[in-house]
């Protein structure tokens, strides 16, 4: 009998958390960000416990000795399997239209604010953005339909500072008040004039702002955000319902920064590969000594039940029950590739038989009898 051991990367997250483990309150700003670091230090390792797993392959039968992960959704080691869950019932959704990808983009003048007061200004970014797709989507020369919008947060760069922006899904087009789809115009290839979006993302978001009752900002502050156009990024609509898959499974679990983009860590310090945007996202590496990347690192974890992940309008959980089902009879339905079935408990070693759990384990660890037979020869 043969004893696998689950292997991990090279470079962690985690490991510069270990290293710093009695420290790591003095690097964030909330006790909720604190618990998650220590969680995310843990995971997957003996301080959470584990189980061990026989293969029900007769010609296999390895045991696996794993330990439990964290859960936590801003875990490097944890998103794989929430992801792959997600994006097939998003799959199941999907229309035989084209599909827009919109960026909304906050200036850097609100960055303070967002560290001090993230839920009110992540939420207002939110309310904004459906405002603007909305808003737009109901003017006749437009549209003149109800749009649709599936929404993710992203509040980092690529070198981890604070770079609040959300990624949208857009549909090319919308429901009429009969509940009939009305494509876009332009054939498809344009959604909104970009210019007009930005301006009037800036006047609602700084409106809303206005309307928070625990800021207590200037005038002049106010006044300085009308001083540069606020980004909003179009592009052309996707090929195909493969490419919304494809985007779909790169952003909507992607935390800050990932384990495989770690390349060294030593000397008090971490080095990491990231994509410099401003020279065309040429590959290039940075490093950052372990006190500011656990500090940048802790500036994306959300408070507590923050939902990063929002439908709206078509594809809203009403409508998803409602307008979704009336429309793919009237529509040419998605064609997919076939993907196997998830089974997330396949054995790694002969990916044919099931892993089946024979025991289960605290941080004291495997129980005796069972360390005496791991141990046993073959």
């Amino acid at each position: 009998m043969q004893l696998v051991v689950v292997k991990r990367a090279t470079y962690e997250v985690a490991q510069v958390l270990e290293r710093h483990r009695n420290q790591l309150s003095d690097y964030c700003y909330t006790s909720w960000q604190h618990r998650t670091l220590h969680a995310i230090r843990k995971c997957r390792t003996l301080a959470l416990g584990g189980h061990i797993d026989r293969c029900n392959n007769p010609d296999c039968n390895t045991l696996h000795l794993s330990y439990n992960s964290c859960r936590n959704r801003h875990c490097p080691k944890c998103q794989g399997h929430q992801k792959e869950h997600w994006i097939r019932a998003r799959e199941a959704e999907l229309l035989p239209v084209p599909y827009f990808h919109v960026v909304f983009t906050l200036p850097q003048e609100l960055g303070h604010l967002c560290l001090y007061m993230p839920k009110a200004l992540y939420n207002i970014l939110f309310k904004v953005a459906w405002q603007v797709i909305h808003g737009f989507g109901l003017l006749p020369k437009l549209l003149g339909a109800h749009a649709g919008m599936i929404a993710v947060l992203h509040t980092w760069g690529q070198n981890l500072s604070l770079h609040p922006h959300l990624h949208c899904i857009v549909p090319g087009g919308g429901l009429t008040p009969s509940g009939r789809w009305k494509p876009i115009k332009h054939k498809g290839k344009y959604l909104f004039p970009v210019k007009a979006m930005s301006k009037v993302f800036r006047a609602r978001f700084v409106a809303q702002l206005r309307k928070e009752p625990n800021l207590e900002i200037t005038s002049g502050f106010y006044n300085s955000l009308f001083k540069q156009p606020w980004v909003v990024y179009c592009k052309r609509p996707f090929l195909g319902p493969e490419q919304v898959i494809e985007y779909l499974g790169r952003y909507t679990h992607k935390i800050a920064i990932g384990n495989h983009r770690i390349l060294a860590i030593e000397n008090g310090s971490v080095t990491f590969s990231m994509k410099d945007y401003r020279h065309g996202g040429k590959r290039k590496t940075m490093c950052l000594s372990d006190a500011e990347f656990i500090r940048r690192f802790a500036l994306h974890i959300l408070p507590k039940g923050f939902v990063r992940i929002r439908h709206y309008g078509m594809l809203s959980s009403y409508h998803k029950k409602v307008s979704l089902p009336k429309l793919k009879t009237t529509l040419t339905a998605v064609k997919l590739k076939e993907k196997p079935p998830l089974l997330h408990n396949m054995c790694p070693k002969c990916q044919k038989g099931h892993l089946i759990t024979i025991t289960t384990f605290t941080a004291r660890g495997p129980p005796k009898h069972w360390i005496e037979q791991l141990h046993k020869p073959q």
